[in-house]
């Protein structure tokens, strides 16, 4: 699993906490939340991790104790912005996991599965995705009769029928590298946030040939990908976390 890097997003301020901290080093179980994420990347084989910083940029690099990249994000401009923002970290060799500093409970085990699969099928990119009962506010996975990946929809965007769909999409990716870049070089933001969506490189490095799959997660794995944006989620995430560890998970 050599030439894998880990981009981790880690700019925004996350407004819903109520608090002044940058959202990604809020503690849970003792550590801040982007420390799992960290480990889980290097778990799964990634020699080289950047993290993307903004918002009280200093405050998320000091809370973080390993030795990773950083790159800044100064305008919050979306996830495809976010990304772009390493793009000479990225660069055209191996495959890059792209993951979220606010999901605490991603296991290296899961990131991986899902490395395996990607290398496995050759893929230009992998979408970790999830089967859930409630999908509602989720971007769905469509696939077609043969199970095959066609897109990802966002709820605002989905038709009636798509917004049935329960597979959806975590946010987490693997993609080679190569393709990401080319990818990230074509992204526009002619949309009505007028930000740059990751999710659009997806639909791009489809278009150019390569082949696109999702990876679904079920039953106690879909907390792996469990995102927090309040305090709430984050004492739910450190109750499942406390659980698996006393499981020995």
């Amino acid at each position: 699993m050599s030439n894998l890097k880990a981009v981790i997003l880690a700019a925004g301020k996350g407004t819903r906490m109520n608090s002044e901290l940058p959202k990604v080093i809020h503690k849970c179980d003792g550590q801040p939340m982007v420390h799992y994420v960290i480990k889980a990347a290097k778990d799964a084989g990634a020699m080289d991790v950047c993290v993307i910083v903004g918002y009280k940029a200093s405050e998320t690099k000091n809370a973080i104790y390993d030795v990773v990249d950083y790159r800044v994000q100064d305008e919050q401009l979306g996830t495809g912005h976010a990304v772009k923002c390493a793009s000479d970290f990225i660069g055209t060799e191996g495959d890059v996991i792209v993951l979220c500093g606010d999901t605490p409970l991603i296991k290296g085990s899961t990131l991986t599965r899902l490395v395996e699969l990607h290398k496995k099928l050759a893929n230009g990119v992998t979408v970790l995705s999830a089967v859930v009962d409630d999908s509602t506010g989720y971007g769905r996975i469509v696939r077609d009769e043969q199970n095959g990946f066609v897109k990802i929809v966002e709820q605002k965007d989905a038709t009636p029928e798509e917004q049935k769909i329960k597979e959806i999409n975590s946010g987490m990716y693997i993609f080679n590298a190569e393709a990401l870049s080319a990818a990230l070089e074509l992204l526009n933001n002619n949309n009505a946030a007028g930000e740059y969506y990751l999710t659009d490189t997806i639909a791009l490095i489809k278009k150019i040939g390569l082949r696109v799959s999702a990876m679904p997660l079920s039953g106690e794995d879909v907390d792996d990908i469990m995102g927090v944006n309040t305090l709430e989620q984050l004492s739910k995430a450190e109750e499942i976390m406390k659980a698996r560890n006393s499981a020995g998970n």
